[in-house]
């Protein structure tokens, strides 16, 4: 049955229409156009704007449970139903640094899962456990490793086609394991890193792209040694994924990160929880507890963070002085490049799903649209 979007302002990813119509059939768009056919279901929005729903590459919890936790397939029902909740539409649960046994438990949670759901998790994002442990932040210091051959080769088997993203240490890497990597198919984010300018830059040339939450645990730019962070700056392929909450870096900083990175700048929620709703939490060495609205452990670090992708787009447009349009592509298109997924997901575009957000001029109301 087709369905006519009507009565709207279309950011497509790529322009704005005016009074435009989205024609979606089963869930996926068939057309943007002017023209508003007869005899269709119309959804009126009223002269409201409408763009492609968020995606985030990086959250670890839904409302109530903790996918590093409990891997399962109704941790990855929480994440996506409270994701929906917040203009997200699209989700990589993330698995942070575990045992091989939690990570193959998490591999096959998501496997399963996608097999029976068709919706908007796309796979999940592996950050760990092959960190440097001198920048692990609130990884469990019992969990952090470097890689073997066999458990690299183990992950890499079992998590074909399901991880997304794996976040590294490529300083804790042999060449031949990097290589074995970088043939995976899977994409590496580099992060919890201690390497400086010159090292970055070598691994950057060998086709890492991306790195995880931009000036957190790694080497900051200084003007003597520019740090992994001068590295992203200055490298124009490189993705610079940020956690917009004004604590885990200042507006300013990402301001000047966003200027320079453009196009390549884009936004995560690194979620502990959504909805702060759960304000104390322990598992294994971590812990994590509600204080003035962010997650801190015991040793008062920031423990992940507790915004939704829908209150970054807002932070990006109020505090970086961006257009709501370009806040929105920041959550959506941006990342849909980043992970190699331009072609399927983030936009409002024929053959893409038909998940979208609706929102009012200043980004101040936004609800989702998933039909």
């Amino acid at each position: 049955m087709k369905q006519a979007v009507v009565n709207a302002i279309v950011h497509t990813g790529d322009e704005i229409i005016d009074n435009g119509v989205i024609i979606v059939e089963n869930g996926i768009i068939v057309s943007v156009q002017k023209e508003i056919p007869i005899d269709i279901e119309k959804i009126d929005l009223q002269g409201k704007h409408i763009a492609a729903g968020f995606i985030d590459i990086q959250i670890n919890g839904g409302e109530k449970h903790y996918f590093s936790q409990t891997p399962n397939e109704e941790t990855i029902q929480d994440i996506y139903d409270s994701s929906l909740k917040y203009g997200t539409t699209h989700v990589l649960p993330c698995l942070i640094s575990s045992s091989k046994e939690t990570i193959l438990e998490g591999i096959e949670a998501v496997k399963n899962y996608t097999q029976k759901h068709q919706n908007g998790v796309i796979g999940m994002h592996l950050e760990g456990p092959f960190l440097n442990p001198l920048k692990r932040g609130a990884h469990s210091i019992d969990q952090v490793r470097k890689p073997t051959n066999a458990e690299l080769e183990e992950i890499i088997k079992y998590g074909k086609d399901i991880i997304k993203v794996i976040t590294i240490a490529p300083e804790c890497f042999t060449e031949e394991q990097l290589n074995m990597l970088l043939e995976s198919g899977i994409i590496i984010s580099a992060g919890h890193s201690t390497m400086g300018y010159k090292e970055a830059q070598h691994y950057f040339s060998k086709g890492i792209n991306l790195v995880t939450h931009l000036f957190n645990a790694m080497t900051q730019f200084g003007h003597r040694e520019p740090g992994l962070v001068g590295a992203v700056f200055e490298n124009e392929n490189v993705f610079a994924p940020i956690i917009l909450d004004g604590a885990h870096c200042d507006y300013a900083a990402a301001k000047i990160a966003y200027k320079l990175k453009q196009d390549k700048f884009f936004l995560i929620s690194d979620a502990t929880f959504l909805g702060r709703k759960v304000e104390n939490f322990k598992w294994d060495n971590f812990d994590a507890h509600l204080e003035n609205g962010f997650y801190r452990n015991e040793d008062g670090n920031l423990a992940g963070a507790t915004i939704s992708m829908l209150e970054a787009v807002q932070n990006a447009h109020n505090h970086l002085n961006v257009s709501a349009d370009e806040a929105l592509k920041m959550a959506s298109s941006r990342v849909a490049t980043a992970i190699g997924m331009e072609n399927k997901i983030g936009k409002i575009k024929t053959g893409f799903p038909a998940a979208f957000v609706k929102f009012n001029n200043d980004l101040s109301e936004i609800e989702t649209l998933k039909l």
